[in-house]
């Protein structure tokens, strides 16, 4: 087990961190100086207060701008004990109001007055406050190496929310740097981290890099996924890298891990990229023959696939397939439906579409209603005028 120092975390990453962290630029507001008008009548009694009475003395504000100022005269109450879920109700309080700058004050205060011990779970909020409410992912990361000093060490829960924030921001050139902090915070790299890690360096376009990552595994004695090979796959097959995914697969089942459903939609749309469309169609039957049952996304990646190929009759006769079991087509694919077989002047069969389309609550626009009269009094289906470019930006 890796010891854990008491020492304050030095974090020279914040030394170059600029204002392009701050990813939605919020505006901090600064809060008025106390008064009694701002102060809960029940904050005012002598009565001693019990912790839930406080809890609904602080629910009760309306005003976020009030909450700090109660717990100003809260604190100089002689029955001041503050605990986890008061902290908690005032965090989330502030930070729905966007009032960062409040936030910052009262992890002062915490700090200061070390009136209670606060778990990982408090930490975790004050982070998701701080990143997805305020974008202010140097905060976030101000907070999880800031744990300690607080007397709470991070969980490899919280560590791996700050890298998945780290990624979703595509900051990826700090998520190898929090990384290597893993072990000045007592952290035991497991599965999950990994996984993110090799998510951010494929979406960084490292693919190499990815694929060592994949190495890691026995060496931080873990074991991979079906979430680790398919985030390999994704990366190898948005870069064209189709085969090599396939050789993924192939090591993924050496290995004895299951490749699920995801992992399949990903090949087929590798697959249906790079225009072989009958290798994608024909992965369905493989999937379900693997024991792997399709969802909607695996059946409107094939139905895309005879679309591309432009085998429209196939096309129609997979989506009379796919409606019976619930799945229902993409407004896109009915779209591109309509235009092939208007192209090929098939109007019973651009009947049955138009009415499976309204049933499922697509309107058609003008530009497919042009499609289809021209469809329909042309004599020749070479007569059509409408692109398909046209019907698609209709």
């Amino acid at each position: 087990m890796i010891s854990r120092s008491t020492k304050t975390l030095k974090n020279p990453i914040f030394f170059r961190l600029t204002h392009s962290t701050f990813i939605k630029n919020p505006s901090f507001s600064t809060l008025p100086s106390s008064s009694s008008s701002d102060i809960p009548k029940r904050l005012h009694h002598k009565d001693w207060l019990a912790p839930n009475e406080v809890l609904q003395v602080f629910t009760s504000l309306r005003d976020p701008n009030s909450v700090r100022t109660a717990l100003d005269h809260y604190s100089k109450r002689k029955d001041y004990k503050p605990n986890e879920a008061l902290y908690t109700l005032v965090v989330n309080k502030l930070a729905q109001a966007r009032l960062f700058d409040a936030i910052d004050n009262v992890m002062a205060r915490i700090k200061s007055e070390s009136k209670c011990r606060l778990s990982d779970n408090f930490f975790r909020t004050v982070i998701k406050a701080y990143g997805n409410v305020g974008g202010l992912i140097n905060k976030a990361i101000e907070t999880l190496y800031d744990m300690p000093n607080y007397g709470c060490w991070p969980s490899v829960k919280t560590f791996n929310f700050v890298l998945h924030l780290l990624v979703s921001t595509k900051m990826f050139d700090v998520v190898h740097e929090v990384y290597l902090e893993a072990p000045k915070l007592g952290i035991e790299i497991d599965a999950c981290c990994l996984n993110i890690l090799m998510k951010g360096l494929c979406e960084y376009g490292k693919l190499d890099a990815a694929l060592k990552v994949l190495d890691e595994f026995p060496k931080q004695r873990c074991i991979p996924n079906a979430l680790t090979f398919s985030t390999l796959m994704h990366g190898l097959c948005v870069n064209e890298k189709v085969d090599e995914a396939f050789g993924m697969l192939k090591r993924m089942e050496n290995e004895g891990i299951d490749p699920d459903t995801i992992t399949f939609n990903i090949l087929i749309a590798g697959l249906r990229k790079q225009g072989r469309f009958e290798e994608g169609i024909k992965l369905l039957e493989e999937m379900r023959g693997k024991g792997c049952d399709p969802n909607a996304g695996s059946y409107q990646e094939v139905l895309y696939c005879f679309l591309d190929a432009q085998r429209f009759v196939e096309a129609k006769e997979f989506m009379s397939w796919m409606i019976p079991k619930g799945v229902g087509p993409s407004f896109v694919s009915y779209k591109a439906l309509i235009h092939g077989l208007c192209k090929e002047n098939l109007v019973q069969d651009v009947d049955w579409v138009l009415k499976q389309m309204i049933r499922q609550g697509f309107l058609p626009k003008m530009g497919m209603w042009r499609q289809i009269l021209k469809s329909m009094f042309s004599e020749k289906s070479s007569h059509c005028c409408i692109s398909y470019e046209e019907i698609v930006d209709n």
